[in-house]
């Protein structure tokens, strides 16, 4: 007989929930890549059935009663995580009602698909309705969480993407690099200006050859096709299940440097998925510990290691390959200036390392008034655009290079922005950490051999999965918990320093 019981129940039910959570995660990915737009509808019954579905396993009765009673089982450390995790989310499932669950997904599932056409016209007034509903039901949603938590009502999202984060944290830690960077800022512009811009290579760049250059350089980065697909949408992201990872990136013939670096980004996150510890593949503490890491791991393949002048070097062969380019402008020292370029510009997916946290400052600044009700879904256009100029010098032309480049409000996403932020911190802190372990990472990564660096982060990250808190695995792995230091002398070290 079971000398953990309760557990073993506690156990079965979350794999039975990862299952309906990976089903919902491939239909999402569907709506988003391939389904055409009259079945819009009917996926959105589908979507709320399985989102009230999980909701009601999770509140179900005998859950409280049977994680009061796993209390008293005894535990390994691995199945102790577990617990804990399976207690997180009861509290937030438990908050909320299946009615204001179902509400929640119909409306983002609109949301969403209003967000489209939205963009491609550029006008946010076809999408504002269907936001404010968004807007006000997560209002709901974070007032019941904080109750039931006792924190604040964005904390309590907040939790929902990184668990145990505070806005407290992120403004000590926000304060820091707004102080930091826009002087920095000013000064690489200055730098790159006497130096002179970078040679620039004529398109058009044919979409079929792009193509062909992102799957070799997610082979080269390590993902494997035979767990996972590449795919084209509006907005870049990855989804599916650890077993079955689906990256999206979208292309544009008049350059690839951004379409290239978006599935860059994507496969860093594809990695850590197919990373986690299959023997807990479908328990919460076999999870990724939360976006902070996630996106750590986007950020460190994208920003770290690709835009370094080892990858570049070995990149450029590969491109010049592909596009059949001549000439000085596919040289490595010119590619390294186009990927390491820094300007205001106005896309967030497409910023360069030193601007991409002031576009992040911004959105977590405007979503935390929206939460707040202290501004309203009406006044977004004219916030955004007064925050960009605030923060950058510049102002966007129109709604689409605005508040509706980004799909994260839409989908209900509200508390997700800092971890962009936070991630990237983290990503300077391992890679420093990996290479200070395994100094032959940068000539590996320069013979396309990612291997080293793969394998450190597996065992440092990946494999850690939700067995520890965030600032617990980062301490383990660098020596310190998430702070601003590496990152900011990273950005010194690649931009100003000779």
């Amino acid at each position: 007989m079971s000398q953990t019981p309760a557990t073993d129940a506690l156990e079965a039910r979350f794999r039975r929930l990862s299952a309906l959570s990976g089903a919902a995660g491939v239909l999402s990915w569907d709506r988003l890549v391939m389904m055409p737009p009259g079945g819009a509808e009917a996926r959105a019954e589908q979507t709320a059935a399985l989102d009230v579905l999980a909701h009601e396993m999770l509140i179900a009765s005998d859950v409280a009663e049977l994680l009061a009673r796993a209390a008293g089982e005894p535990l390994d450390d691995w199945r102790a995580a577990n617990r804990t995790e399976m207690k997180r989310r009861h509290a937030h499932a438990t908050a909320l009602s299946s009615a204001l669950v179902e509400a929640q997904s119909r409306a983002t599932s609109r949301a969403e698909e209003l967000w489209r056409p939205a963009r491609a016209k550029s006008d946010f007034t076809i999408v504002r309705d269907a936001l404010a509903e968004v807007v006000r039901l997560t209002q709901e949603a974070a007032a019941a969480k904080a109750d039931a938590l006792g924190v604040e009502p964005y904390d309590a999202l907040l939790d929902t993407y990184e668990p145990g984060g505070s806005a407290a944290r992120i403004d000590a830690l926000f304060a820091e690099l707004e102080t930091a960077l826009p002087p920095m800022l000013d000064a690489v512009i200055e730098r790159q200006n006497r130096a002179g811009g970078p040679i620039p290579l004529g398109g058009p760049f044919a979409i079929p050859a792009q193509r062909t250059l992102a799957r070799q350089v997610m082979e080269i980065l390590g993902f494997d096709f035979a767990h996972g697909r590449l795919d084209e949408t509006l907005h870049p992201f990855c989804g599916g299940v650890p077993d079955d990872v689906r990256v999206t990136t979208r292309f544009n013939e008049d350059g690839f440097v951004a379409g290239v670096m978006a599935v860059i980004h994507e496969t860093g996150h594809a990695l850590y998925e197919r990373g986690l510890p299959m023997a807990w593949r479908h328990q919460p503490v076999g999870e990724a510990r939360g976006m902070v890491l996630h996106e750590s791991q986007s950020l460190l393949m994208e920003m770290q290691a690709c835009r370094s002048p080892a990858f570049l070097g070995l990149f450029s062969g590969v491109a010049r390959e592909v596009f059949g380019g001549v000439g000085a402008g596919w040289e490595a020292d010119n590619l390294h200036r186009i990927y390491t370029h820094v300007a205001r510009g106005f896309i967030r997916v497409e910023a360069d390392e030193v601007t991409y946290p002031l576009h992040v400052i911004l959105r977590t600044r405007l979503e935390r008034a929206l939460l707040s009700g202290d501004l309203t879904v009406a006044e977004l256009p004219g916030a955004w655009a007064e925050g960009m100029r605030t923060l950058f010098g510049v102002t966007p032309p129109d709604d689409a290079r605005g508040c509706l480049q980004d799909i994260h409000w839409f989908d209900g996403a509200i508390g997700y922005f800092p971890t962009y932020t936070l991630g990237a911190l983290a990503a300077a802190q391992l890679f420093r950490a990996a290479v200070a372990a395994e100094p032959g990472i940068p000539d590996a990564i320069g013979r396309g051999d990612f291997t080293p660096l793969l394998g450190w982060l597996r065992t440092h990250v990946h494999g850690k999965a939700s067995s520890a808190s965030t600032d617990a695995i980062l301490t383990a792995a660098t020596g310190a918990p998430l702070g601003a230091e590496a990152f900011l002398g990273h950005l010194k070290n690649r931009y100003l320093d000779d």
